[in-house]
């Protein structure tokens, strides 16, 4: 289903090393106060990351990958509504990638960028959807603050 069109703001962030990527992206979502934000791009590198895989289902969620190395960010997706949905793909010293939904642990190496959309006429949420058995994306017109 489509939504109508929205007015974009962006924002852009740097993260240093040892920040935690994914709770930097949520503190700053709620400190700025957006109501539907998501990622435009993300260049940067990571040390950990902990990834559920596409073989998961709302009742076998044990299909997770824990990354413990040095990696290159090659995308970052997804909304950060209160419950983000992001996918991560990394690459690592020999240039495999692998990647799935991010479920945290994602610690900056050297640095990430990050530049975030928010659509300024939507607010995202997320309800549980009975056929998937995951709580998915919910998008709303909102009137303009």
């Amino acid at each position: 289903m489509a939504s109508s069109p929205s007015s974009l703001q962006v924002f852009g962030l740097r993260l240093g090393p040892g920040s935690d990527l994914l709770k930097s992206l949520q503190d700053f979502v709620v400190q700025a106060g957006l109501r539907a934000p998501f990622v435009v791009s993300c260049v940067g590198s990571l040390t950990s990351a902990r990834l559920r895989l596409a073989n998961a289902t709302a009742t076998n969620t044990n299909e997770v990958l824990e990354l413990s190395g040095r990696f290159e960010i090659v995308s970052l997706v997804g909304t950060l509504n209160p419950e983000a949905h992001l996918h991560l793909c990394l690459s690592d010293s020999e240039g495999r990638c692998v990647g799935g939904h991010v479920l945290g642990n994602l610690s900056v190496f050297t640095t990430a960028e990050v530049v975030l959309g928010e659509a300024l006429d939507l607010s995202f949420s997320r309800e549980m959807d009975p056929q998937t058995g995951f709580p998915e994306l919910v998008v709303e017109k909102r009137d303009r603050d």
